[in-house]
């Protein structure tokens, strides 16, 4: 027959469990002795205190592989993108000519961007440098030696400068967009030949069109003649050899990147107009359908008016 265990009062058990916690019998605390429990924590000690080691080693020995200055891979801006200001989540820049709390957000986006365009302090900071050339700046023995800066005014950008139009052109339904093209280290645009940028109705492709169709084959007449005429400054969106190259953040502390500015004279108003800016440069393929963005900027903008 099987004996019955008996059964522990609630005090016994609170017992135990106090003697379990210190028994001052034995001298254990959580059934350990105190040399027991240094032994233990000395052995976490040694061995977390290697892994640290070891962690700090690892990071030390692959910083020594990176140059702060240079990315040590690039390929994915092998062919630089290019973007619009002022810039919106979804591209769009859509507004009422008599909303003007909408159209003033956007003349702020430019005058923060163009800020740093200002011709004083691109004088002050900022060197001459010779059109049509690229303006190469080797170290000459000297690792990362601080590399200087050519001039790009704001009062290139004509009409769309802010300076005679403070509203670059929103308040009166004839707005201005900026077409930057994003920088990459030691890239030679152009390839020594000149270039520019180019703006023009784009209309989205249809799903039974075949990809092989440019898109510019594929708009329609009457989305030009809805956009209407467009003004570029500089003049005929030219971009120059002598920004280029660039040399990245820390050695290039004053470049401002060259800019094209696009203004629309007489887009049709209450319409949405699909656009699309692309560089024409002989290096720079603008024809990837995988990336929307190599070369080129899709964009809509729409002007309401009551």
């Amino acid at each position: 027959m099987a004996v019955e265990k008996e059964k522990k009062t609630c005090g016994q058990v609170m017992t135990e469990w106090k003697e379990f916690v210190w028994n001052p019998r034995t001298h254990q605390f959580l059934g350990r002795t105190g040399s027991s429990w240094a032994l233990i924590l000395l052995f976490y000690l040694i061995f977390y205190g290697f892994l640290t080691a070891l962690f700090t080693l690892t990071m030390w020995v692959m910083l020594q592989t990176v140059d702060p200055h240079i990315p040590k891979y690039q390929d994915r801006l092998s062919v630089p993108g290019m973007m619009i200001r002022p810039k919106t989540d979804a591209l769009e820049i859509t507004y009422n000519v008599s909303n003007t709390e909408v159209w003033e957000s956007y003349v702020k986006m430019l005058n923060n961007f163009l800020g740093a365009y200002n011709n004083s302090k691109q004088v002050a900071t900022n060197e001459f440098c010779r059109p049509g050339q690229y303006n190469e700046q080797p170290d000459n023995g000297v690792a990362n030696y601080p590399k200087r800066a050519c001039q790009f005014n704001r009062t290139m950008l004509g009409d769309c400068s802010g300076l005679n139009d403070t509203s670059y052109g929103y308040r009166d339904g004839r707005p201005c967009v900026l077409v930057k093209m994003n920088r990459v280290i030691n890239f030679y645009a152009g390839a020594n030949k000149t270039m520019n940028v180019t703006c023009y109705a784009k209309r989205p492709r249809a799903k039974h069109e075949k990809k092989k169709i440019p898109l510019e084959d594929l708009i329609k007449e009457e989305d030009i003649q809805k956009l209407g005429e467009i003004a570029m400054f500089p003049a005929n969106g030219n971009i120059d050899l002598m920004y280029f190259p660039y040399y990245g953040k820390k050695v290039h502390v004053n470049y401002t990147q060259p800019v094209v500015a696009v203004k629309f004279l007489n887009l049709t108003f209450n319409e949405d107009h699909n656009i699309e800016c692309k560089i024409n440069a002989a290096n720079i393929a603008t024809t990837d359908e995988r990336d929307k963005f190599a070369g080129r900027v899709a964009f809509k903008i729409r002007v309401n008016k009551d």
